[in-house]
């Protein structure tokens, strides 16, 4: 796959192990969840393994609540007490890294991070369907985390976050002069449906929601097509130091969860660039997408 010119600093990066475990959904004793309009109903939800669902798949449309797509791992070890060895999985892993079937019938199968669910605390995996088919709940898969600390020598005022550098350079950006990088997206968002997630305190785990309740702002940005894998723009935002509204701000962000029934909620984005001064230039392109820049 053709790489782009951009330097990066992935000589100074450290690549270290991080492991987890396939998930069970999960239930409550009150079953139903209940959307803005009052209606409840029963809807399947995070964890395990989704078998037919995958990135480039609709992220709307379907009779889902916050669905992961493809494997989604924990790490259950508690450290002097302490979720730690759960945090350093969803802290170090970025979107693009390795992951690998180390237990089970599935071992030694090889799939990729495609992004991290806050609130659960997930990291999300994406295998081929044959290995699905094999996986079993509570295999252990383990993370080369690779991308902590990437950073853009030519551009100062963009952030990079949950990205593995190898993925970075198969993305197709372009230098825009002063300080300004072109990145590829299918959608821009409003920073004004943002919902659940905003105001967190950092980017590096977890993701934020786009609210999709109002019917005019998804025609205007023709955001009923969103997929799962998206690389999306969110205009006037700002996730440097905690995810804030900013005008003339930019963050970029990928698709990692389904849609969703709860006021507030709605696809999930994990953060991967921040700009505060609109050092981000977003180029729509239907193909930005995680799925053609992987070979699962």
């Amino acid at each position: 796959m053709k790489t782009n010119s951009i330097r990066t600093n992935r000589e100074k990066l450290v690549c270290q192990s991080v492991i987890g475990e396939i998930t069970s959904p999960l239930g409550g004793i009150n079953p139903y969840r209940v959307n803005p309009d009052g209606h409840a109903d029963l809807y399947p939800g995070v964890g395990g393994i989704t078998y037919n669902l995958r990135i480039g798949d609709p992220a709307g449309s379907l009779f889902a609540d916050h669905v992961e797509p493809g494997v989604s791992i924990s790490n259950f070890t508690q450290f002097q007490g302490q979720p730690g060895p759960n945090r350093a999985l969803n802290l170090f892993s970025c979107a693009g890294n390795t992951a690998k079937v180390v237990s089970g019938p599935a071992q030694g199968k090889i799939g990729m991070v495609t992004g991290k669910h806050g609130g659960i605390e997930h990291v999300l995996i994406d295998f081929e369907p044959e290995v699905l088919e094999q996986l079993v709940i509570g295999d252990k898969i383990q993370i080369k985390a690779y991308g902590c600390g990437l950073a853009l020598p030519d551009f100062p005022g963009i952030k990079v976050m949950n990205l593995d550098p190898d993925l970075l350079q198969v993305l197709k950006l372009q230098n825009r002069g002063e300080g300004r990088l072109e990145v590829p997206v299918t959608h821009i968002v409003p920073a004004r449906i943002m919902g659940s997630g905003i105001g967190s305190p950092h980017s590096f785990s977890g993701d934020y929601d786009i609210q999709l309740f109002d019917a005019p702002t998804v025609s205007e940005y023709h955001l009923d097509d969103l997929k799962l894998g998206d690389f999306i723009a969110i205009s006037d935002a700002d996730a440097l130091y905690g995810r804030i509204y900013k005008t003339g701000g930019m963050v970029i962000g990928i698709i990692v969860h389904s849609d969703c029934v709860l006021a507030g909620h709605g696809p999930g984005v994990m953060v991967v660039m921040s700009s505060r001064d609109g050092h981000i230039v977003p180029l729509l392109d239907e193909r930005a997408n995680l799925k053609f820049f992987t070979k699962l």
